[in-house]
C-alpha cells in the first residue's frame, strides 16, 4: 500500500489488516509516517513524479514478492498505468483501471465534458483557460444572483476549490471561520487568479443540497458494490461523522458512471444535491477513499473485497450484505513509537 502518510492511511490499513491471509507492506516517499508503525514492514520510495518512481516499485516487489499493489496517492496513478505490463511480468498486480480511463477520472473537465457526452447528467459548467473567460464563465452561470465554484482541472482532494459567493462577510469569515474556509469574493479569486500563470480551471453551478462521498467496488466497468456515504460534517475536506444511505437514484448514477469509464477495483464517487433535486457527479477518486474505512461499520471492507477480487480469493454473499443506516464518527487516535 503506497501513500502511508495520508490522511486515511491509518484506516485503510486497519481494513487490510482484518484479513489475516495479507502481510501488508506500507510505502511512503516520506521517510517518518503513521503507516510504517501500523504495517507489518515499510519502505520508502520516491515521490510520483521521480523518474526512479516505478523502477523502485519493481525492485520492491521483486525482492519481497508482493501480489499486489494497492496505490493511496492520485498522482501516483498514471504512472502505475503507463507500465502496469512491467509489474504483471514480475507476477505482481496493480489496482487500478487503465490508463484512458484514469486520465478522463483524474482531469475534472475531461470528465464533465466526457458524461455529457456519454448522456449522464452533470452540473452546469465551463472550462476557462484565461482571466476573462473566467469572469465571463461566473457571470454566464448565475452570478451574483447563484454561487458559482471553481477548481483546478487537475488537482488532488479540496485543493484549489471555491465557492464564489455574493452573500459572504469577510469580517465575519476573518474572525470566525477557520483559515480553511472555501468562500472567496469574486473581487478576490479575480486579483489572486491574475497574480500569476493562469491554470485551467473548471467552472460549474453551486450545488446546495446533501453531499455523499461514494464508496464503489468494481470490475471492469461492471459495478459490483456501491455505498453511499452520506457527508454530515466534514475537516479540511474528510468527513468525520457521516452515515450509509440506501439512496437509489445515487446507486444508479454510479453505476452508469463506473460502466461509461470501465473503471475498476476501489473508486470513490462524490455527488451532491442539485436545486433540481438530482443528485449530481463533483468529481471521481479512481483509487480507494481516505474515509473508506467508515464503511466497515456497516459490514463492508472495501480494500479487502478489491484485493479478494484481484487475485481470484473467494467472496462470500455476506461479505457485500450492507448495514443501511450506520452512522459514524471518526476521531483522532495516537501511534507511540
Amino acid at each position: 500500500m503506497t501513500g502511508g502518510g495520508a490522511p486515511g492511511a491509518a484506516g485503510i490499513i486497519k481494513c487490510l489488516q482484518e484479513e489475516k491471509l495479507f502481510k501488508i507492506f506500507v510505502a511512503d516517499a516520506n521517510t517518518d509516517v503513521i503507516g510504517k508503525y501500523l504495517g507489518d514492514e515499510f519502505e520508502t520510495i520516491p515521490f510520483a513524479d521521480s523518474p526512479e518512481f516505478i523502477d523502485k516499485l519493481l525492485s520492491i516487489c521483486k525482492q519481497h514478492n508482493i501480489q499486489i499493489i494497492l496505490p493511496l496517492v492520485t498522482r501516483e496513478l498514471i504512472p502505475l498505468s503507463s507500465r502496469i505490463n512491467e509489474f504483471e511480468a514480475i507476477g505482481t498486480k496493480v489496482l487500478i483501471s487503465t490508463q484512458s480511463s484514469l486520465e478522463i477520472a483524474n482531469n475534472k473537465s475531461k470528465l464533465y465534458e466526457f458524461l455529457q457526452w456519454r448522456g449522464i447528467a452533470v452540473p452546469a459548467f465551463k472550462i476557462v483557460e484565461t482571466i476573462e473567460q473566467f469572469k465571463e464563465a461566473v457571470t454566464a452561470l448565475g452570478y451574483p444572483e447563484k454561487e458559482v465554484c471553481f477548481k483546478p482541472s487537475v488537482s488532488n482532494g479540496s485543493r484549489g476549490f471555491r465557492i464564489i459567493s455574493e452573500k459572504i462577510n469577510e469580517l465575519d469569515l476573518l474572525l470566525n471561520y477557520k483559515p480553511a474556509s472555501t468562500f472567496i469574493s469574486f473581487k478576490n479569486a479575480i486579483e489572486i487568479l491574475s497574480s500569476g500563470t493562469f491554470p485551467e480551471l473548471l467552472v460549474v453551478e453551486y450545488l446546495p443540497g446533501e453531499e455523499f462521498s461514494v464508496d464503489c467496488l468494481a470490475n471492469h466497468g461492471a459495478s459490483v458494490l456501491i455505498v453511499p456515504r452520506l457527508r454530515k460534517k466534514m475537516i479540511n475536506g474528510i468527513s468525520v461523522e457521516g452515515e450509509i444511505v440506501e439512496e437509489k437514484n445515487i446507486i444508479n448514477y454510479c453505476r452508469q458512471i463506473i460502466k461509461e469509464l470501465q473503471l475498476h477495483g476501489n473508486i470513490g464517487i462524490q455527488v451532491k444535491k442539485a436545486d433540481s433535486d438530482e443528485f449530481l457527479i463533483l468529481e471521481i477518486n479512481p483509487r480507494v477513499q481516505g474515509t473508506i474505512a467508515a464503511a466497515l461499520g456497516a459490514g463492508i471492507n472495501f480494500p479487502v473485497l478489491a484485493v479478494k477480487q484481484e487475485i481470484g480469493l473467494w467472496i462470500s454473499a455476506d461479505e457485500l450484505k450492507v448495514k443501511w443506516g450506520t452512522k459514524f464518527s471518526r476521531h483522532w487516535s495516537e501511534v507511540f513509537y
